[in-house]
């Protein structure tokens, strides 16, 4: 049965055009409908299947629309989310899937017409891929989506949020910006960053007698710096504070190499992995 009458997805990429087959995959909307800046990025969603309209028309995709899930990049969704506000529907609600969530939630939360409610959110999935020819339904299975909300969040459109997500994830889980930008900071947009700098750290020749185990490690630095310089900055102050949690670790194993501590080298090796092991593998 679907829960939604129409859902409009801004932004036809990896997310957003995973998203809309996701939805149409499980029936969870009557009408999916895309905006796309171009015409021929929403023909291809339409012949992908993600959505069953496709237009580059802002007034067309939202009039209609009980839930707007803006997938652009995350300094987009800010002013996109002003000017679709004025052309929504009273009662409709807005809401995102970036990876940044305290500047975004700041700015838009009770900063809307009082008739449109915001809710950020952020689907931890995705690739190093973009596109919608890489979108593909299964993209969120057995993730988790996290949902904010703060004591000013409207808690009808937080329901209607989480309705959205909760057949589409393993988990959803709600807290606050705050800690999803320090949270995200520590497990995805640190991670990226040493994966770039690990490529920027490899000498030319050993580029060529790389193993799976370095592929595996840098796999993320393929990702789109469009995209990620972006998000580097809006949650700068999290990254930098990650940053210095992993140099005085990184400070602390170059000690013990100094040291030639064999015992001591093989306790945080081994506190480090007992740690990795209780995190279960997706």
């Amino acid at each position: 049965m679907a829960r939604f009458n129409q859902v409009t997805i801004v932004g036809l990429g990896l997310i957003g055009g995973s998203l809309g087959m996701a939805l149409r995959r499980r029936r969870l909307a009557r009408r999916v409908v895309g905006l796309s800046r171009t015409a021929s990025t929403a023909r291809r969603a339409k012949a992908r299947g993600a959505v069953d309209l496709g237009t580059t028309d802002p007034a067309r995709a939202v009039r209609d629309a009980d839930l707007v899930v803006l997938a652009g990049p995350v300094d987009s969704v800010v002013p996109q989310a002003r000017r679709l506000a004025r052309l929504m529907r009273p009662g409709a609600v807005l809401t995102d899937v970036g990876s940044t969530k305290r500047r975004i939630v700041a700015g838009l939360e009770g900063a809307l017409l009082r008739r449109v409610a915001f809710i950020g959110a952020h689907p931890l999935a995705g690739s190093e891929q973009r596109g919608i020819a890489a979108a593909r339904a299964e993209l969120f299975d057995g993730a988790v989506c996290i949902v904010t909300a703060t004591p000013k969040t409207d808690r009808r459109a937080l329901r209607q949020v989480v309705r959205l997500w909760k057949p589409l994830v393993r988990r959803v889980v709600v807290m606050d910006p705050a800690r999803h930008d320090r949270w995200l900071a520590a497990v995805s947009h640190l991670p990226h960053l040493i994966a770039f700098c690990l490529m920027e750290s490899l000498e030319d020749g050993a580029r060529a007698i790389a193993p799976r185990s370095f592929l595996d490690a840098t796999r993320v630095a393929k990702s789109d710096p469009d995209l990620w310089d972006d998000i580097l900055l809006t949650n700068r102050e999290a990254v930098l504070a990650a940053m210095s949690r992993f140099e005085r670790r990184w400070t602390a194993a170059r000690r013990l190499l100094q040291r030639r501590n064999p015992r001591a080298l093989q306790r945080f090796l081994r506190h480090a992995q007992a740690l990795r092991r209780q995190l279960q593998d997706r």
